[in-house]
This record gives structure tokens, sequence and C-alpha cells, in this order.
């Protein structure tokens, strides 16, 4: 949970005393009554970064998921991937008949096959990206099957050793939104492969963390907000949160007949999509960054003092010397707390209870 920047006046006892810290009364004329004897040490006064943060929990996977379909007139399956088998541009996804059907970049599937004489139409302007990407194709891309096009067709089969047409038959590739993970293979070797029936499932390979996020905590997260993610090996590694839904997760009941409590999902990117290796659905903890303070003055929370006639202090030491000097708490981290006043500076000595 977020610890507030600042507290009310009313409020400053009690939360004083639950961080640790110490309760002063002041009285008219500054005395104060005497008080039992605490044992207490010294704390530097430090120039440091402070930040809050709301912890929740997450997953870690993969973002995207595409089903593999065949395309054009099928055949025998008589290759297939494994799971986690990642697949880059031009490789074979699987082989039909022995023939291997590879991975093109699209937004959008094939629908036809490709050559001269067809219409123009975006899946050409894609053919021709992909062939270009390969370096069979030198010209400008666009939306035509040219002379052109036939010519790169012909150099790309050539050097993945088909048969050499100047056509691209329909289900010859399949077109993905980019690199592809295989993540479930549900056909058989062996097994017909039929137009419509998915073959397997991937995902992208940029490895993402799906939040749930407590609804009564929604307002402590938002799109862009720094994270770091705890992994399962312990590595600590940075991301960002990229989406949260506006609709909340309807609750399931619970065997104890309460609802369940209601989750708001998100998405974290990670600053390094690679890091989750082949990691798929692993449970990590998601440190959400709510509020972040640099170079300020800090102190142990225990070093607080709170004035009941409003306000913080500290005791500030020096020798044998003991002076409290009055403060404005600023952020609140785990352990410190950003403290603006006159008379205090970078390495002071400020007094706290003995551990």
């Amino acid at each position: 949970m977020r610890r507030r920047a600042f507290v009310t006046t009313a409020a400053a006892a009690v939360a004083a005393t639950a961080a640790g810290g110490w309760f002063v009364w002041r009285y008219p004329g500054g005395a104060a009554p005497a008080i039992a004897e605490v044992p207490t040490t010294t704390a530097k006064v430090t120039r440091t970064d402070l930040s809050t943060s709301t912890m929740v929990s997450g997953a870690l996977g993969y973002r995207g998921a595409y089903d593999i379909i065949p395309q054009g007139p099928g055949g025998t399956l008589t290759a297939l991937p494994q799971p986690g088998l990642v697949v880059n541009r031009n490789e074979t996804v699987y082989e039909i008949d022995n023939r291997p059907v590879r991975l093109f970049y699209a937004d959008r599937p094939a629908f036809r096959p490709f050559a001269a004489g067809m219409t123009a139409g975006l899946d050409v302007r894609a053919l021709q990206d992909n062939l270009k990407a390969l370096g069979h194709f030198t010209a400008a891309p666009g939306t035509t099957f040219t002379s052109a096009t036939a010519t790169a067709v012909r150099r790309w089969q050539r050097a993945t050793g088909q048969a050499v047409t100047g056509r691209v038959e329909l289900g010859a590739v399949t077109f993905q939104p980019g690199p592809i993970r295989i993540n479930t293979v549900t056909a058989k070797l062996g097994a017909a492969a039929h137009g419509g029936e998915p073959l397997l499932t991937a995902t992208s390979t940029t490895a993402v963390v799906t939040i749930s996020v407590p609804t009564g905590q929604t307002y402590l997260v938002h799109p862009g907000d720094a994270v770091t993610v705890t992994l399962p090996d312990r590595r600590r590694v940075p991301g960002r949160v990229a989406y949260l839904s506006p609709v909340a997760e309807q609750p399931q009941q619970q065997d104890n007949g309460r609802g369940a409590q209601v989750l708001v999902p998100g998405i974290v990117t990670l600053d390094n999509p690679d890091v989750g290796g082949n990691l798929d659905r692993a449970p990590v903890q998601v440190s959400i960054t709510d509020a972040t303070v640099a170079g300020v003055l800090a102190v142990p929370i225990t070093a607080l003092v709170a004035l009941a006639g409003g306000g913080y202090g500290v005791y500030k030491r020096s020798g044998a010397a003991r002076t409290l000097l009055g403060v404005t708490a600023g952020l609140f981290s785990d352990t410190l707390v950003e403290v603006r006043g006159e008379g205090l500076a970078e390495g002071d000595d400020v007094e706290v209870p003995s551990p």
C-alpha cells in the first residue's frame, strides 16, 4: 500500500507512533513533562532518492495469441514444431507432404495464390515486403504483382530449395504479425491438414506480465508507471504498465460464501522482452512505483517526533547537545522519510530509538 506523503494534524500522533517514531506534547512556554527514558542511538541525515510503490501479483507470459490454420489444398502433416520453439521470418513452421510452410510477417492472412495477372491488393504488398526483407525484392514495394515480384519469388524459391515457378501457392507461407513462439500443438503427425482447423497455437516472442489490481488500488496504478518485476529465480527486472483495463473482472464466489475480491486486469511490458526465457504463466511479483523524489534529505521514519501543536520534528544530536528541530515530512518510503527544515543538513546525526 502507498504511504501518504502528508498526514493531517489530527492524525499526526497516531501516524508517528505507528511508524515507530516519538510523540512529544508541547505546552505553552515550550516546557514538556518528563517522560520515561527510552534507549536511543543516532542515524545520519542522507541525501537520496525515495519512492513509494504498490505490490500486486502477476503472471509472466507472452503477448498475443494466434491460431495457425493451414490453407490451400491441404495434405498430410509430415513435420510439426515443439512447444516453446521460436520461429522467425522464412523459417519452417510445419510441413505438409514434406513441403515446408514458411513464416512471413503480415497483419492479415493470405487468401489467394500469388501469380502474374492477379489483381492488386495489400496481400501483394505484404509478399513484397517479406521478399525485400530477405534481400530478394529490390524495387519499392507496392500492391501490384509485377515482373519484379515474379523475379523475387524465383530468387526466394531457389534460395530455399523449392521448385522455381515464380508463383506462390496458397498455403506455401503462413502470414503472422511477427516472430512466433509455439505454444500448443493440437495436430498429430500423419493426420490430414484441413483448412479451418487450427494445427497449433502461438504467441509473439515479447514477454509481458499480466497483473490483477484490486479495485481499491486502481487509483495507484496508471499506464506508464515504472515497475520492478521479481521473477521466479529472484531476478528483479524493470518494466512499465502498458495497459489497465477499464472493466473489472467478474468475481467468483469463494467456498466460504463470501464474494471474491474484484480485480482489474492489466499488462506490464518488460524493458528487456527476452528476459523471460522459456517461462510461461510463471507467477511473479510486481512492484509499481507510485511516486518518486530525487536528491532529497531523508531520515529514518523512527527519527520523527509528532508535535501536539501540529507537524513533526527530529532531535538533532551534536556530541552531548540535543536540539529539537521542526521539519516538514514529505514522501515516505519503506524505512526513510523525506524531511525539510531549517538547521538540518546532510551528514547530521538525528536521534532514533535503539534497536
